[in-house]
């Protein structure tokens, strides 16, 4: 009775009070929820993120090493990875750890450098001097018996993205390796007497490699054989040919080196290379091996890339789209298809087809309906002008000569509601050289246009998150009929802004004789990639029979012959399921002019998640593009863009002390106010006043 009497008295509340925030604290640790006001939503993991970690099917560990008291901007990737991991831990299953360690304990850092972690050499500012600091910012995964490390993360951009798709590929990997038929195979290819011409460095090298194997064997199930080969004279022209390794002469004498990951039929190779300053190519020998190793075993999808009518090609560095591969190499690989003598496999999910110069034949065509038709998707990156340089580059009066391409792909686009323009599409709104020459030092390169959040689908998860994509030598694409189509969903997925013309005549790419038209009033928008997605109707009437398949003579093997069109059985008159046929007006896109050496452009985060989108991966698109980075602002003009610079270092200061000005000015007229409502005869006034006179 007491007791009640007491809960009920005032004297109870402030226990009462204390009891109900700790009851209140005990709930909410286990039932809590948080609210991402982000625009990409950069604190909040994707599905494909919940999907990997909460179907965990071993202990997974992620080891987090960062040094203290970082100076921004990389302090705000220590806090934002912090963030990631709880969303991971809330979404994971009781499979997944993570763990921060102290980087100013010694143990801490031997700890880090046995997983092959490095310090990462950053710049700070302190006490207005420029300094630079080494410092810890990485971090490893352990799952089963394989690590993987994430080094130099010096920016939040593609974080998430870099922890899944590494988790992924190691649940995949261990997998795979668990399920091998035999071992993988590490040849280490070397001719003894190579170490008779002493470079500095060779008498090592086959120890190095040794421990490297050793370590990454440990690590994966002891499930690598190392080899060492010493090549015979006879054989060596054949293993340079079939590996690519290193091979020479000398005088008479054939000699090799390199180092092979092969399993199967599939192999990759560390290259290494001999140079009058020792052999180039052995850092990272444990990282290099595992690396190889992954792609040997691991199953990436596959997707078709069209040949036959000079393509660009992308099989090596130097071919105009490598960098293309490289962009989607982590899980995808491109497989060469000839639609004149191949069929397109039902297994198969997308083809490419990039830039093509020559013509289709209705053979060829019908192959790509009928895939369509079965619910397979097509990516076509095509050009309407081959552009051939002058003989003589030396008189800037010679220009290339532009020569419309016809590949017979507008047959099927056509049937489809999707049109190509015979134009280049100009903008004012454009890539920006320095040209010292100009009155004002700046060169605009009109057929590059600059693509920023207006011209940049922000409902695609292709675009969303993008900030700016630079185009280049891109064809108009009218997608008006498909849009009139039923079945048919369209989306356009980039376009030039307002202030966009054609150049339909006189061709050129030389800047300085290309001029925005006088009359504004014909500018506008022009869609430069679209992606048509449902059920298609079929640009044939039936079946294509192979014109080549009887034929004796080369015009007939060239497809040059007349096509009977007959309806026969197996004809697919319309789509079975939906497709998707993705449609940039320019190959261009995909080279390195365009995308860089490494494919770390904006553009390459686009195509990237065009190939992802088209390959059922959607959710990838926008966990790739949370980077804010890339979210930038829109500039107007070079004009706004130095008036928001002045604005921003001087303009800011001047409005904090005018408006201090207009404060004081204010209270001064207040107290006066006051004064003299409430006690004009202050003597104070008076004498204010009389000093004044």
């Amino acid at each position: 009775m007491k007791l009640l009497n007491y809960l009920k008295s005032p004297k109870s509340d402030i226990p009462l009070f204390f009891i109900l925030l700790i009851l209140i604290n005990l709930v909410s640790y286990n039932a809590f929820f948080r609210s991402d006001l982000t625009e990409p939503k950069s604190y909040t993991i994707s599905k494909a993120s919940e999907q990997v970690v909460s179907t965990l099917e071993k202990p997974l560990s992620i080891k987090v090493f960062f040094s203290d008291n970082l100076t921004a901007p990389y302090n705000e990737v220590q806090t934002y990875l912090s963030d990631l991991l709880v969303e991971y831990k809330g979404k994971a299953n009781e499979n997944f750890s993570y763990e921060f360690f102290d980087m100013s304990k010694q143990e801490n850092e031997v700890l880090a450098r046995s997983y092959g972690l490095n310090q990462v050499q950053i710049q700070q500012i302190k006490n207005t001097e420029v300094g630079f600091k080494q410092v810890w910012m990485a971090l490893a995964i352990d799952y089963a018996d394989s690590t993987e490390k994430i080094d130099s993360l010096t920016t939040t951009d593609g974080l998430e993205y870099k922890l899944t798709t590494t988790i992924s590929k190691m649940i995949s990997n261990t997998s795979m390796l668990s399920g091998l038929q035999g071992k993988v195979n590490l040849t280490y290819y070397a001719s003894k007497r190579i170490a008779d011409f002493g470079f500095p460095g060779y008498s090592k090298l086959e120890g190095r490699i040794s421990a490297a194997y050793e370590e990454v064997n440990k690590k994966n199930g002891d499930k690598i054989t190392f080899n060492v080969v010493d090549p015979s004279q006879d054989e060596i022209d054949a293993i340079v040919s079939k590996y690519g390794i290193q091979g020479f002469m000398v005088g008479e004498e054939k000699f090799a080196l390199g180092l092979v990951v092969e399993y199967g039929e599939k192999f990759q190779i560390i290259p290494f290379q001999i140079t009058p300053f020792g052999i180039a190519g052995t850092e990272n020998l444990d990282q290099n091996i595992t690396m190889a190793l992954q792609s040997v075993v691991s199953k990436s999808k596959t997707i078709g890339y069209i040949v036959g009518h000079n393509e660009r090609e992308y099989i090596s560095d130097g071919d105009e789209s490598f960098v293309l591969k490289n962009i989607i190499s982590d899980r995808y690989g491109f497989e060469v298809f000839d639609l004149r003598t191949e069929d397109l496999p039902a297994s198969l999910v997308s083809v490419v087809i990039n830039g093509p110069k020559s013509k289709f034949s209705d053979y060829e065509l019908y192959k790509l309906d009928q895939f369509l038709m079965r619910g397979g998707n097509i990516m076509i990156f095509t050009d309407r002008f081959e552009i051939t340089a002058p003989q003589d580059r030396s008189n800037p009066l010679n220009q290339p000569t532009f020569t419309p391409i016809d590949t017979g792909l507008q047959k099927l686009l056509d049937k489809y509601g999707i049109k190509i323009g015979k134009d280049y599409v100009l903008d004012e709104k454009c890539y920006q050289d320095q040209n010292p020459y100009l009155p004002d030092g700046i060169q605009r390169v009109y057929y590059a246009p600059v693509l920023q959040k207006d011209g940049l689908n922000k409902k695609s998860v292709i675009s969303k998150n993008l900030g700016f994509v630079v185009f280049a030598q891109a064809s108009s694409i009218d997608v008006s009929e498909a849009e009139s189509k039923a079945d048919e969903k369209v989306t356009v997925l980039a376009k030039s802004s307002p202030n966009s013309w054609l150049m339909d005549k006189n061709f050129t790419v030389n800047p300085s004789f290309i001029t925005p038209p006088s009359d504004k009033s014909t500018m506008q928008s022009y869609n430069l990639a679209v992606l048509v997605e449902g059920k298609f109707q079929s640009a044939f009437d039936g079946k294509v029979e192979n014109p080549n398949k009887d034929a004796e003579n080369d015009s007939e093997k060239s497809g040059d012959v007349k096509i009977d069109v007959k309806a026969e059985d197996g004809h697919i008159a319309k789509s079975v399921q939906n497709g998707k046929i993705f449609v940039a007006g320019s190959s261009e896109i995909t080279t390195e002019n365009v995308n860089g050496k490494n494919g770390k452009a904006p553009i390459s985060y686009l195509l990237r998640n065009i190939v992802d989108y088209m390959n059922g991966e959607e959710d990838l698109c926008e966990m790739r593009t949370k980077g804010l980075s890339l979210n930038t602002l829109e500039i107007a003009s070079q004009e706004a863009a130095n008036a928001a610079k002045y604005f921003n270092e001087i303009g800011i200061a001047l409005l904090v002390a005018v408006c201090g000005i207009l404060v004081l000015v204010h209270q001064k007229a207040r107290k006066k106010a006051i004064r003299q409502k409430y006690n004009p005869d202050d003597s104070r006034e008076s004498e204010n006043i009389e000093k004044a006179e």
